[in-house]
């Protein structure tokens, strides 16, 4: 594909974008549900801790403003969703999840800063060893912490507590951003092989979302419908098996014989 350097931030301004306000619609709901569950908490840290990686990979390879900007704002934004699950989920104190939030920020803020300062003389030498770690451990992390969430989705029999619009944005964000590389003059194969990957985990989910949905919806329904039934005083009957009745229709057959015999015998000796 030709060089495009207009089409390149374009399209990495809208993945940015996407990958800016993605977390908003989980903060949202889980601030107006007040609650996280089913929700990983490890997946939101792990993204926040992933967000570091990818940072200092962005800024080293001086790949194009959006997507320098995008892992910060992605990292920040996951912690943000990781201090709910402090408050919301693991019932700690207002005051202990933000000062953890403020803790990890800091953290994380200070380790891709000294990391770049650490890394980027090596690049320029010529050895990208280093950088290239930290882009392939970020891709192990953002794909990786899907797991956790795939055995919240296991354990509850649906997707609850993670927002689908928050899915479907983050879906959109990997496949701008993939867009963005294929304009660009030299295409990362590792930043390329991270956003593809969110692209296909987050897929997963989704599809999850539109199958098992509809079928928990159908059986706590059902549910209701019998707590309903028995709630009114209805009668409850068990179901009979079928080989049930053949045996009690059998043994009545064989009453009625044997009635008719004796009753016959009684008659001849009249």
């Amino acid at each position: 594909m030709p060089t495009n350097k207009a089409a390149e931030n374009a399209l990495g301004t809208i993945g940015t974008v996407c990958w800016t306000v993605q977390l908003i619609p989980q903060i949202w709901y889980s601030y107006r549900t007040k609650s996280t569950k089913g929700l990983s908490e490890w997946l939101v840290l792990a993204w926040g801790i992933a967000g570091a990686f990818l940072g200092t990979y962005s800024v080293i390879k001086e790949l194009n403003l959006p997507l320098i900007l995008q892992p910060q704002l992605f990292g920040a934004l996951s912690l943000v969703s990781w201090a709910q699950c402090q408050y919301y989920g693991r019932k700690r104190s207002k005051t202990v999840a933000i000062t953890m939030l403020i803790v990890a920020l800091a953290i994380f803020a200070g380790f891709e800063v000294g990391m770049i300062f650490a890394v980027n003389p090596a690049y320029l030498d010529g050895n990208e060893r280093a950088v290239q770690f930290f882009g392939i451990f970020s891709t192990v992390l953002i794909s990786g912490a899907l797991l956790p969430q795939y055995y919240e989705i296991y354990k509850h029999k649906e997707v609850i507590g993670i927002s689908l619009t928050f899915m479907a944005i983050d879906l959109l964000g990997g496949v701008f951003n993939d867009l963005s590389l294929a304009f660009a003059s030299e295409f990362d194969v590792v930043a390329g092989v991270t956003y593809s990957l969110v692209v296909f985990l987050d897929a997963i989910v989704i599809l999850c979302a539109c199958i098992l949905n509809p079928i928990a919806h159908r059986r706590r329904k059902t549910l209701a419908a019998a707590e309903n039934s028995t709630a009114a005083g209805g009668p409850t009957v068990a179901p009979i098996p079928l080989e049930s009745i053949r045996q009690s229709v059998s043994r009545d057959t064989e009453q009625e014989k044997d009635h008719e015999l004796v009753s016959g015998g009684g008659d001849e000796k009249v």
